[in-house]
């Protein structure tokens, strides 16, 4: 019988696929994540019109703004508040609408790193979705590769190079400022690798990481 804990076991944590982002600018329309391998789980959240109150599903939130896929007719241009955490309302503008979807542009730029630690808490969390720009080193036996990462959760990492890895090896993962983590490589679309770690990420351990990351962004702006 295996002695891991239930909650440290990545299998059993549903993948938050909405999209956070440390920068400071909105989200634009061309923002597209296709090939998505996760069941769908976009946050939930809602957009205050006046005095009206309409769900939506959140795509991607950064500092700056967030895409949303709302549920009534939005018009670029319109004054709206949302709500990311409970009772706190976040005043904004209807930036962009396309098709399904539509951008959000914050009066005030938010933490990101504050609301991912808030919504991280609680028995079961989603393990959200972060977007970062830096170079992970992906030891498969004997070769060692740098790959640009593209997103991290405290389940996994996405990673894109022209190097090939095999689906369903053990490699180990090592992030500048982080502890190195075995993982496995669980699917491939072209240059593009999903990584899940063998252990969940602390949470604690990933927001601090994730702070650090989001001074390096902004000492290089």
């Amino acid at each position: 019988m295996s002695d891991r804990k239930p909650e440290t076991l990545v299998e059993e944590q549903p993948v938050e696929t909405t999209l956070y982002s440390l920068s400071d600018r909105t989200p634009n329309p061309a923002e597209r994540r296709d090939g998505e391998r996760y069941l769908t789980l976009f946050r939930v959240g809602s957009v205050m019109i006046g005095d009206r109150r309409e769900l939506c599903l959140i795509k991607n939130i950064s500092a700056g703004g967030m895409m949303i896929r709302p549920y009534c007719k939005l018009e670029e241009g319109t004054r709206v508040s949302v709500e990311l955490k409970r009772g706190e309302q976040i005043p904004g503008m209807i930036s962009w609408v396309r098709e399904d979807s539509a951008g959000v542009e914050f009066e005030q730029p938010i933490d990101v790193v504050e609301l991912l630690a808030s919504s991280m808490e609680g028995p079961r969390p989603r393990m959200p979705r972060v977007e970062v720009r830096c170079i992970a080193s992906i030891r498969q036996g004997s070769n060692v590769y740098g790959m640009r990462a593209h997103d991290i959760s405290q389940g996994g990492i996405k990673v894109e190079s022209n190097r090939d890895l095999d689906v369903g090896a053990e490699v180990l993962v090592t992030l500048p400022g982080l502890p190195s983590k075995a993982a496995v490589v669980r699917w491939r679309e072209g240059n593009a690798y999903g990584i899940t770690f063998q252990r969940l990420l602390a949470l604690q351990e990933l927001v601090d990481w994730l702070r650090e990351q989001r001074e390096l962004l902004r000492s290089k702006n």
